[in-house]
């Protein structure tokens, strides 16, 4: 099941995807209510999904972040190895973790700010795990069951603060840095995420072209070693990764500049796709 946050006629809420249409779901809250009550919702919305009830056609909605705003966003760094090569480090012993602010959450089609005073964005096409009912001390072989869905993400990076200081996470923290969409794909359709083509273009040009089963540290593992220290809730969200291809690693070094339209698509879910803004 693919499940949305939309906004139609100035409401916002949450809903199914069936073809060219969105049904709502009709469920009070928020995605994060709709994950923490899945397993009592999901009867009851796959048969609204069938007789397509209320459907509004997607061509008039607006497409919101699937998760508007998760209460923890975590990203690992240095994930695939060509990713690793071009960056000129070793393979970490240990997982790189950094968080991304709620406020860089943005929606899948929405414009991607370039922040004053700043001239070094880039991008990073992303596999995205959203949490479901979570838990800690989740081991590797119960990871699949805790995870609830997969989404697009694109974890845009200010590459001149992300290294100005040891510590990522201002870098990767810009409003509107965290797109992600257009939706979430239940976990059961997407089955074994580890073979899943994950590309990103610049203007129509190809700059990242792999595949998560590249993955260094697989998902499972993620999610294991981080719930060792932290209970993973509904709604978190995971950035898996991103593969070889960034901009600051191409020679000469090619920053996103306004006007340009970046988009990062992931086989089995969809495409998000934002075009850089200056800010003010």
């Amino acid at each position: 099941m693919k499940l949305c946050t939309f906004t139609h006629e100035g409401h916002t809420r949450t809903g199914i995807v069936v073809g060219e249409t969105v049904v709502p779901t009709g469920v009070p809250g928020t995605m994060i209510d709709l994950i923490r009550d899945w397993e009592s919702l999901k009867p009851g919305l796959e048969a609204k999904a069938a007789i397509g009830d209320g459907a509004i056609p997607l061509a008039e909605v607006k497409l919101e972040a699937p998760v508007p705003r998760p209460g923890k966003i975590f990203a690992i760094g240095l994930n695939y190895a060509d990713h690793i090569a071009e960056s000129g480090l070793g393979t970490p012993e240990r997982q790189v973790w950094f968080t991304k602010a709620q406020t860089s959450v943005n929606g899948p089609y929405d414009p991607i700010l370039i922040a004053r005073g700043t001239m070094t964005p880039d991008y990073e096409a992303e596999l995205v795990a959203v949490i479901g009912q979570g838990g800690k001390h989740i081991a590797a072989a119960d990871a699949p069951a805790a995870i609830f869905g997969y989404t697009v993400g694109n974890d845009v990076t200010e590459r001149m603060w992300q290294h100005a200081v040891p510590q990522w996470s201002l870098g990767k923290s810009f409003d509107t840095h965290a797109p992600m969409g257009p939706w979430i794909v239940t976990a059961d359709e997407i089955g074994d995420p580890h073979d899943l083509g994950i590309r990103c273009f610049v203007n129509g040009e190809e700059r990242q072209n792999s595949n998560t089963r590249h993955l260094v540290y697989n998902v499972w593992a993620q999610v294991e070693h981080l719930s060792v220290g932290m209970t993973l809730e509904p709604g978190d969200c995971l950035f898996t990764g991103t593969p070889g291809g960034i901009g600051a690693a191409m020679d000469p070094r090619q920053f996103l500049k306004a006007g340009d339209v970046v988009r990062t698509e992931i086989d089995s879910i969809g495409h998000i796709e934002g075009t850089m803004v200056a800010e003010g």
